[in-house]
């Protein structure tokens, strides 16, 4: 199975905190409208089957359940699923279920299903990212959109994202991320093309940390987006 026991537990430590805006949780709070404003530049996602790949607490599943899609959001932690789940109860929305699976075996029960796929700060927590990325082609209907974020691999990055992030400004814990399983842009493309995905863009993210802001860049040298689409 394609998931890594130490970065589970990370994420079960926090998952009370997860909707505390305040929180470790804070910077993901000021970038899911940034993403999400991404993923509207390219599909509407109301009435489409979406799935939320390593969704977490839910910020962005329910964001997208919220803009009317039929939203599935899947994580491999138990807890944090557990507050997504008490948390959209406690917001009634409809038209979003949890489940505690893998995207590889989701992809051998839904083959086909989806037409739009999100996964978010979720491949460098993983030991096989490649194996996710092909998982999620496998998801897609012919034409369906697939959209990932995470971290590049490089001097900045480690500067930034590790020693800024987790040491100096304590906006995340320290360990959170690791930065050998960091990913260059390269990198990701490559695995996605091998996949049969086709990019359509890369778009480096911003932090501001003295607004908690996030903003779109071309500098994809930190975080960053990709789009893909998976062919007709």
């Amino acid at each position: 199975m394609n998931v890594d026991p130490a970065e589970l537990a990370k994420f079960e430590a926090l998952a009370s905190r997860w909707w505390d805006p305040e929180s470790e949780f804070k910077p993901l709070h000021a970038l899911n409208p940034v993403r999400m404003n991404y993923l509207d530049g390219y599909v509407n996602v109301a009435g489409l089957k979406v799935v939320d790949v390593g969704c977490g607490g839910g910020i962005l599943t329910e964001t997208l359940a919220k803009r009317g899609g039929i939203v599935t959001g899947i994580d491999m932690t138990d807890a944090p699923l557990k507050v997504a789940q008490l948390h959209a109860l406690d917001q009634g929305i409809e038209q979003l279920t949890y489940r505690q699976i893998t995207a590889e075996q989701l992809a051998t029960e839904e083959s086909g299903q989806y037409d739009v796929v999100t996964c978010m700060e979720m491949l460098e927590h993983v030991p096989d990212p490649a194996s996710v990325i092909a998982a999620v082609h496998a998801l897609l209907k012919p034409g369906g959109w697939a959209f990932f974020s995470t971290i590049n691999r490089n001097p900045k990055s480690w500067l930034f994202a590790v020693v800024g992030a987790e040491y100096v400004l304590k906006l995340l814990p320290k360990g959170t991320h690791e930065f050998k399983k960091f990913i260059r842009p390269g990198e990701l493309s490559k695995w996605a093309r091998q996949a049969g995905l086709k990019t359509t863009d890369f778009r480096g993210l911003r932090y501001n940390p003295l607004n908690n802001s996030f903003k779109l860049t071309d500098d994809v040298s930190i975080n960053y987006l990709m789009a893909s689409r998976k062919p007709e």
